[in-house]
């Protein structure tokens, strides 16, 4: 694939009983685009302190550091506790104010939104003003296809804010529970609440990811359902919507048909959620559904 996509927003530490893995949504999906293939740049603010040094050197490892990694001498690199249920869903407890929660607006970012195909973010980077404002300043000027991830952090998030940015968004990827806060309704109709919301919002595509039970999409004018797989037993929840969202980006852009992309999608989430962690390497099945060997 040689369209550039822009990932912007939040990236830290996830720390669980056992240790801490590098994480963050818009990270996440970086580099699962990176597994696939992709040509991406991501940008995010870590601190001037040890775990700011770690996750630049992790970045750097996984070729996604550039020089759209600012750096904050004030606000801590953030450091996220996660809490696993018996069922290993992830909830989260984020730290307020970090690095991330002032990423400044710059030359560096403006050009890379300039150069950008797509461009994905996500909300709970956008609950400071100063976030917030760059990454409205990057979308408001860029030609880009915008690709809102709404990603929902209680308490990290306001619905004016969430509707400023689905205002923006050519594409819309929410998971059932948040399309009943943001639209309504049953669980029976959601075709109708996509209808709904789209009317509102006139997004170009949605996406309602159902967990085991795959997910629905609305796009040029079809919908378009994938059934879905159960994961493996052993893993857990943690990225698996981000490696959702990065497999239906790049088989957005790659021109696929949408069948094939939700499919695709469904599929590498699955496996995600049979593992620890949100971003283990592509078995052989993924690699070869993915066309990747």
């Amino acid at each position: 694939m040689n369209k550039q996509i822009l990932c912007f927003g939040e990236v830290l530490w996830d720390t669980f009983d056992d240790g801490k893995k590098a994480g963050g949504a818009p990270m996440n999906v970086a580099m699962h685009l990176v597994q696939q293939r992709a040509d991406v740049a991501f940008g995010s603010r870590v601190g001037e302190d040890p775990s700011g040094d770690e996750l630049v050197e992790y970045l750097k490892r996984n070729d996604l550091f550039s020089d759209l990694i600012q750096r904050d001498a004030e606000l801590p690199t953030c450091e996220v506790t996660v809490e696993l249920d018996e069922n290993q869903q992830a909830t989260y407890i984020i730290p307020q104010p970090v690095s991330w929660d002032n990423i400044q607006t710059g030359d560096l970012l403006n050009q890379a939104a300039g150069q950008a195909s797509a461009i994905i973010f996500g909300s709970l980077a956008c609950r400071d003003e100063t976030t917030r404002d760059t990454l409205l300043n990057l979308l408001d000027e860029t030609k880009a296809l915008k690709i809102f991830d709404v990603n929902l952090r209680a308490p990290h998030y306001t619905l004016s804010t969430i509707e400023t940015l689905t205002a923006r968004a050519d594409v819309v990827k929410m998971n059932e529970d948040e399309a009943k806060l943001l639209i309504g309704g049953s669980d029976h109709d959601i075709r109708e609440q996509i209808n709904e919301f789209r009317s509102k919002y006139h997004s170009k595509t949605i996406c309602v990811t159902r967990g085991e039970h795959g997910a629905i999409v609305w796009h040029d004018h079809e919908f378009y359902d994938s059934p879905g797989c159960p994961a493996a037993p052993g893993g857990d929840s943690v990225g698996a919507g981000d490696s959702f969202l990065a497999t239906f980006v790049a088989g957005l852009l790659a021109g696929q048909p949408m069948q094939t992309v939700i499919d695709n999608s469904c599929a590498v989430g699955a496996f995600v959620a049979s593992q620890r962690g949100a971003n283990p390497p592509y078995d052989e099945g993924i690699r070869k559904l993915l066309g990747l060997d």
